[in-house]
């Protein structure tokens, strides 16, 4: 077995703003502009999440919005080099983790209707298909897939996040990844809305 990389996933940082901004690009085409990225780490209604790996090289990113009890999931990218690797899925649990910590009632997201890897990810979490929005994306006049997780607080969808805690861990050692146990480890991270 190979030495397992360190990962590290934690709230983005005023000096990650370089690294996320070119991730941005790369990932997807330069979305955000820094002055996004600022408001969104001063934001108390924003969890802005980045994945690391030593020595502090940005491999994901993720973001929600908290818009009264809905969980508005506005990004979630992984590197390209780094994709099929467990990744996404440790940044989407940890969104969703953020979004029960805020007590939100359900998520909802946007993904281009072309982007089967994102639909499946987000379908294995529960999320449902509930409609499209006609060319949705400016860069291609793409439509966006809608999709929805309902009832974040319901015994059901709790469980199912705890259950997928040792699944991650397990595909990210697969891929030769080290992380933090999945348990309370994140809660002084999150933040109050």
């Amino acid at each position: 077995m190979p030495d397992l990389r360190a990962l590290h996933l934690r709230p983005l940082l005023h000096r990650d703003l370089p690294q996320v901004l070119e991730l941005d690009r790369r990932c997807l085409g330069g979305l955000w502009t820094e002055g996004g990225y600022l408001r969104e780490i001063e934001s108390d209604r924003s969890e802005l999440w980045v994945l690391e790996s030593e020595p502090d090289y940005l491999l994901g990113l993720g973001c929600l919005w908290a818009i009264l009890d809905e969980a508005h999931v506005t990004l979630l990218a992984v590197d390209q080099a780094y994709r099929r690797q467990g990744l996404g899925h440790y940044l989407l649990w940890a969104l969703l983790q953020a979004a029960c910590h805020r007590q939100m009632s359900w998520a909802a997201l946007e993904v281009r209707v072309s982007n089967t890897l994102a639909i499946n990810l987000y379908e294995r979490f529960g999320f449902k298909l509930i409609g499209n929005r006609r060319n949705y994306y400016q860069d291609n006049r793409e439509d966006a897939a809608i999709l929805q997780l309902k009832d974040l607080q319901s015994p059901k969808v709790v469980q199912s996040l705890q259950d997928k805690a040792p699944q991650i861990l397990a595909r990210l050692h697969q891929s030769a990844w080290s992380a933090p146990s999945l348990d309370n480890s994140l809660d002084k991270y999150f933040k109050k809305s």
